[in-house]
């Protein structure tokens, strides 16, 4: 199963010198049967595209709450076998699974990560995600604007680069 963790990039840069993403349990994005559901007509491509759009939303959430983090959203996408997962019904959103233990670093088939250019719409929607949440329509297009930033493809080996 293709998991989607979210992420920062200290969370990211500890990642890779402890060769796992945890601790465990880990919230994930995955499709799952409630956003096969929900998004009845889409192929396999587009429902994962769904669900790393959840963690990248995800990874938003983490950026407001770690005032030191840098505006830039991580994603990390991992191949999980499906013992390793767990969906459940009282999980929030539609692709949430709960990733049962830490992800070794051999699991990780790629990570996503903004471009620098995304650092001002993020630093924004990170500051604006508290009123989007509580139905401020302002807010909630000041966060549409750091979701229509593309996350960038990076091979694992590369992502130490992220740091030099």
């Amino acid at each position: 199963m293709r998991v989607f963790i979210p992420a920062t990039l200290p969370a990211l840069e500890l990642a890779l010198s402890k060769q796992e993403v945890g601790p465990a349990p880990l919230t994930g994005y995955a499709v799952t049967p409630a956003l096969r559901e929900w998004y009845a007509s889409g192929d396999l491509e587009e429902l994962e595209y769904a669900a790393m759009s959840e963690a990248a939303r995800a990874s938003l959430r983490l950026i407001a709450g770690d005032e030191g983090a840098p505006r830039r959203r991580v994603v990390l996408a991992a191949e999980l076998p499906d013992t390793a997962v767990e969906i459940g019904p009282e999980l929030e959103d539609r692709g949430t699974v709960r990733v049962l233990d830490p992800v070794p670093l051999t699991r990780i088939a790629s990570g996503h990560v903004d471009d620098e250019a995304a650092l001002g719409d993020v630093r924004a929607a990170a500051g604006a995600l508290a009123a989007a949440d509580a139905g401020d329509e302002d807010a909630r297009f000041v966060v549409d604007g750091a979701e229509g930033h593309e996350l960038l493809w990076y091979a694992t080996q590369e992502l130490r680069y992220l740091f030099e």
